[in-house]
Formats: structure tokens, C-alpha cells, sequence
């Protein structure tokens, strides 16, 4: 399989560390993390044609994947700043 565009680590370099870390002492965020990689993954297997899937549930789980991809912005400004 081909490189997974859209992970956390890409998405977010300038925050590697504190995601590491976040994951580790974190259960909600390690949660909203794996999720988010299962998610990604699944968008990706979609879009390569590996599992295909129709447009409107792709649509549906780019959607979902955003929705936490924000979530998790969210917890790592916090834990920036904070």
C-alpha cells in the first residue's frame, strides 16, 4: 500500500512531540487519536480503490474525519498554551 496521506504527524509537525505525549497521558485524546487513524485509513483505502465505497459515504466519512481532526487541533492549542 501506498504512503496514508492525512496523518497526525503530517497534519500536525509542528506539534510531534505534544502528540506523542498527548496519546500517552491522555486516554480521551488517545482515543480521538486511533479513531481518527482508523478513519484516515479507511478514507485512504476508499480513494485508492482498495475498498471501494460509493461517493456519498466517502463524503460522509472525509465529513467525520475532519470533525475529529478538529477535535484534536483543539485538545493540542490547549495543551500548548496551557
Amino acid at each position: 500500500m501506498s504512503h496514508t496521506p492525512h496523518e497526525l504527524a503530517e497534519e500536525f509537525p509542528e506539534h510531534a512531540d505534544l502528540l506523542h505525549q498527548l496519546r500517552q497521558s491522555d486516554t480521551h485524546f488517545a482515543k480521538l487519536a486511533d479513531d481518527y487513524h482508523a478513519l484516515n485509513r479507511a478514507v485512504h483505502r476508499a480513494e485508492s480503490d482498495i475498498e471501494p465505497t460509493d461517493d456519498l459515504h466517502l463524503m460522509e466519512m472525509r465529513k467525520d474525519r475532519l470533525a475529529l481532526k478538529d477535535q484534536i487541533h483543539s485538545i493540542l492549542l490547549q495543551a500548548a498554551v496551557g
